[in-house]
């Protein structure tokens, strides 16, 4: 706000910019997040108040300004994220088809999750993002308006490159799973197992609170979890794993992380997939969450009664063969009913 605007003309030329933004996408079929949008705009008003002050006949000029600018920047950048994870927190999930077997966490540590997960999110782009917008605002209060345009051409390449890196890791999350269906096709494991538990690991790792990054790992793991069950000549009944010796399950999943490097994935992913079999206190958490949801996949049925003994199972092991916090996790992931709940594929 270069000129010092009043933040309500500011949030409202903004709103008008959105909706103007969003004819094409609406027009496509596509309709803007509601909760985002909202979001949006809050944060923005927010911006926009606390920038007042620097407009204030004694405020810093110039390059001392930097450092206010900076500030207003950095919390932001919090109340982005804090308000995105009241919307994640407050979203309405299904309700389950049976009393939950557990009770949903308490507010504040869900969201405290949920809050770690957002900041966490912003370690990589959030600081240029915050340098640049400090940027524009000197370079607008010095240029006036004409300075947007030029200062805005390095954003909309940056735009352009991550679309393309996105497109990259969509075909690459295509590849894995078109290589986890391969199970499934030579008759090792059931339809749709592999997409159940990696889904069932993601809500896990989420409500662990899991960064970017090592969600993105341990989507891929679960994915590959029964890659090396390929190597048997007699697939086993139903593709589960548990029954078998620790000798052979630990060798299967030795030959499923060898598979799994030669398919070019990170490393993360391949020693998440070849220490599943391995006790839970030597593994990675992506290896510890898919062989929890690995085992509630295997064990848990169409019903209620089924869900409820599956979890039991994976109690009574915890801190033996399973880690006691995923386990618990699972649980409630399991009794907001959103995934792994009765009934659902």
């Amino acid at each position: 706000m270069p000129g010092g605007q009043p933040a309500p003309q500011v949030v409202a030329v903004v709103l008008a910019g959105a909706l103007a933004g969003a004819v094409p996408h609406i027009a496509r079929g596509r309709v803007p997040d509601p909760d985002r949008t909202a979001v949006r705009l809050l944060t923005l008003a927010f911006a926009a108040l606390c920038a007042q002050p620097l407009h204030a006949p004694h405020a810093p000029t110039g390059p001392r300004q930097v450092p206010a600018l900076l500030g207003v920047l950095a919390l932001t950048a919090l109340c982005d994220a804090a308000l995105t994870a009241l919307t994640r927190r407050a979203r309405p999930a299904p309700r389950p088809a049976a009393p939950p077997p557990t009770a949903p966490p308490p507010l504040a540590p869900r969201y405290a999750a949920l809050l770690r997960q957002e900041v966490r999110r912003m370690r990589g782009a959030g600081p240029a993002v915050c340098a640049t917008g400090a940027v524009l605002a000197l370079g607008v209060a010095a240029a006036g308006l004409w300075a947007l345009p030029v200062l805005c051409v390095p954003l909309l390449l940056a735009r352009l490159a991550l679309r393309r890196r996105d497109a990259v890791r969509r075909t690459y999350r295509q590849t894995v799973a078109s290589l986890a269906r391969a199970t499934e096709v030579a008759g090792h494991t059931p339809p749709g197992h592999a997409h159940r538990v990696a889904a069932l690991s993601l809500a896990v790792g989420r409500e662990l609170g899991l960064p970017a990054d090592e969600l993105a790992v341990l989507e891929y793991a679960a994915l590959l979890h029964d890659i090396g069950q390929l190597s048997l000549v007699d697939p086993v009944p139903g593709g589960a794993t548990a029954p078998l010796p620790d000798a052979e399950r630990r060798r299967i999943a030795l030959l499923g992380g060898a598979v799994a490097r030669q398919a070019g994935v990170p490393a993360a992913v391949a020693v998440a997939v070849e220490r599943q079999a391995a006790p839970y206190r030597g593994q990675p958490t992506a290896a510890r969450i898919v062989r929890a949801a690995n085992a509630y996949d295997e064990l848990r049925g169409r019903t209620a009664p089924e869900t409820l003994r599956a979890l039991e199972h994976l109690r009574h092991g915890a801190g033996r063969d399973y880690d006691p916090a995923v386990v618990e996790s699972l649980a409630r992931v399991v009794a907001r009913g959103r995934v792994g709940g009765p009934g659902t594929g």
